[in-house]
């Protein structure tokens, strides 16, 4: 919208002729969603409170988190908001791109808030039935792999890029629908299994979104996808934008979900900022790269798929509980601690996978 405007006015005042440039919408943007998110969170998390809308405990989570009952949850939803307006604001709104992202995002937070609802009114920590979240998980995933596959304009747009080789790109055919599903899909759930301490999942994700941000930016130029030897995607560097709201909004509700969290994320968020980078990654075409940079996300949900198998085939558990941030918990690591070394861990990852851009 605001893009429109001041292209009209940089017609009769020149200084508007900056709202034209990618990298400084892409700025303005992280900007205006860390204020909106700061002005807002405070109502929001009012709002919250006066309709008791509190998390529920697992009964057989960690005793310190017995505390946190009752704590304001579907904080996430505030993120989504700031996301969807400041897109609209500074974003180009003519890119089929844009509105992919912004439609998967919303799609993955309804989800997320019926779950959410459902934990709340029933109160139970299960939710929505694992079947039902997975079914219209797969239904959103699906429609947006498909869509992309159909509307892919370049050989490209479809083919498997292997990070440290410059000429490998695999074409991927209708497996590119197939490997598009795995991963918005698997993003989802990984960063909502990620979401179970105070901060834990949200800065992680602000991460790995500025990253791919940045990756959006460079492969959408053709002069610098040229130099680093990474393929080009026409109009894929408007994503920088998305990505830059999300960073902005994940900022701003940190603000507020730093420990001790005043506010939680809540399936809303996490399910939805799962599905956000994972689209991104596939659209960027830089989906292995993305492994890397959420190796925590991987992680988690490895911790959990080993415990579950474990546990079934030999009545044993790996770890003293999964997702593997609750093991470390147990062994008696302060939960400040579990969050910031996590977060470390993060930013190592997400160098190495912008290294990959470079080392081709």
């Amino acid at each position: 919208m605001l893009l429109e405007l001041t292209e009209y006015l940089s017609e009769f005042i020149s200084g508007f002729g900056v709202f034209q440039y990618l990298t400084f919408r892409t700025m303005v943007s992280v900007l205006t969603a860390l204020a909106m998110s700061l002005l807002i969170g405070p109502y929001v998390i009012d709002r919250l409170t006066h309709h008791q809308i509190g998390q529920t405990v697992r009964d057989d989570g960690p005793e310190s988190h017995f505390s946190k009952a009752g704590t304001p949850t579907m904080g996430g939803a505030l993120i989504l908001i700031v996301i969807l307006l400041t897109t609209l604001m500074w974003g180009d709104l003519g890119n089929r791109y844009v509105w992919t992202v912004l439609l998967v995002t919303l799609a993955f937070g309804a989800i997320g808030w019926v779950d959410d609802y459902l934990k709340i009114t029933r109160q139970n920590s299960r939710g929505l039935a694992s079947r039902w979240k997975y079914l219209w998980q797969s239904v959103f995933g699906l429609a947006a792999a498909v869509f992309l596959f159909m509307t892919a304009e370049a050989p490209q747009d479809t083919a498997l890029i292997v990070p440290f080789f410059k000429q490998i790109a695999i074409p991927l055919g209708i497996g590119y629908v197939v490997v598009a599903y795995f991963v918005i899909v698997g993003t989802s759930n990984a960063v909502n299994l990620t979401d179970g301490l105070d901060g834990l999942a949200i800065l992680p994700t602000v991460m790995v979104g500025a990253a791919l941000g940045l990756i959006a930016y460079l492969v959408g130029n053709t002069q610098f996808s040229t130099y680093l030897q990474i393929p080009y995607i026409a109009h894929a560097g408007e994503l920088a934008v998305f990505c830059g709201a999300l960073v902005g909004a994940g900022l701003g509700f940190l603000w507020f979900n730093t420990y001790p969290a005043q506010v939680f994320m809540g399936d809303v968020g996490a399910l939805a900022l799962g599905a956000a980078i994972g689209v991104v990654a596939i659209i960027v075409r830089h989906e292995i790269v993305l492994f890397i940079m959420g190796g925590l996300f991987v992680l988690e949900t490895v911790s959990v798929i080993l415990q579950v198998a474990s546990f079934k085939l030999t009545g044993k558990r790996i770890f003293r509980m999964a997702p593997i941030h609750h093991h470390f918990e147990l062994k008696g690591w302060p939960e400040p601690r579990v969050i910031v070394r996590f977060w470390i861990i993060t930013l190592v990852l997400v160098l190495v996978g912008l290294s990959t851009l470079k080392l081709r």
